[in-house]
């Protein structure tokens, strides 16, 4: 009687979304139904377990604020934001595979100029990201925009640091000459914790998984007629490259930041010598016609 219940149960609500406007909306919530009442039926949650869970996401809500975003870090550690990103990639090899975007990207990059220093506090080893934005046949695309965002030296956004940090640090828009080229300044970027002083920490700790991930710096990189990507690119030897608390590196964003003791190029650039170079290129899919 019961499994009949259940199953008529979970039909009532599937047949009650049939009158859903939106086709799509309408298949979502049913394949949503379908998943969670059998997910229910097989784990059997007792009331108590439901409450918690019922807690869990409240709580999850009540941290996210206009400089957080406790549901997207609860979707990266679950591996959810990087199965989605997979999903809706291009799939035409050849170009910058993509990944997550992660929780801090909550306020806008200010526009700068190509070769500006995003690293506005200083105390890390000067750095140096430079590249091209390339078509996957490699044709150069002038005018293209990469808006850029990092952690500091000791592992922190400038969302997380509002009394330390000024806004805007590590963070920078910026466009691709007549050749598709970039470069800026910035400090290496180092390994580190994402937060866990709120639902998504008690759940990491629950499970007896670390929160660190490896060094890195995010790219959005869009250009006309090419859909953006968002993406990373990962600092070679960082520790967790193989353990991802997000579960985002892919190998072909593993990147050398090569260290460079030559006093022209440090000049060139505008570093103290030595500092370290990465160097890069984005390429993008053509959109589809």
């Amino acid at each position: 009687m019961t499994s009949e219940f259940t199953t008529h149960l979970t039909e009532a609500v599937v047949d009650s979304l049939k009158g859903t406007p939106d086709p799509r909306l309408r298949e979502l919530l049913a394949a949503l139904t379908r998943h969670l009442h059998a997910f229910v039926r097989e784990t059997e949650p007792t009331m108590a377990e439901w409450e918690k869970a019922v807690d869990f996401l409240t709580a999850t809500g009540q941290t996210c604020t206009d400089t957080r975003q406790e549901f997207v870090l609860l979707s990266d550690v679950l591996g959810v934001s990087m199965l989605v990103e997979t999903i809706n990639s291009d799939g035409r090899g050849g170009v910058t595979e993509s990944t997550v975007l992660g929780p801090f990207h909550m306020t806008e990059s200010p526009v700068r100029e190509l070769g500006a220093d995003i690293d506005l506090v200083g105390g890390g080893e000067p750095c140096v990201v430079s590249g091209r934005v390339l078509s996957r046949d490699g044709t150069a695309l002038p005018g293209a925009v990469l808006d850029v965002w990092q952690a500091n030296a000791e592992g922190y956004y400038d969302v997380q640091q509002p009394e330390v940090q000024p806004p805007g640090n590590g963070r920078g828009l910026f466009t691709a000459d007549d050749e598709g080229r970039f470069w800026f300044r910035t400090c290496v970027p180092s390994p580190y914790p994402i937060p866990t002083d709120g639902p998504v920490g008690d759940l990491l700790r629950a499970t007896a998984r670390h929160p660190y991930r490896p060094a890195h710096i995010h790219f959005i990189a869009s250009a006309e007629g090419h859909p953006p990507v968002t993406t990373h690119i990962f600092v070679a030897g960082s520790d967790h490259l193989d353990s991802d608390a997000v579960f985002a590196v892919k190998e072909s964003l593993v990147q050398d930041f090569t260290e460079t003791d030559d006093p022209s190029p440090a000049r060139e650039f505008g570093v103290p010598n030595p500092f370290r170079h990465a160097h890069f290129d984005l390429v993008l899919n053509p959109a589809r016609s």
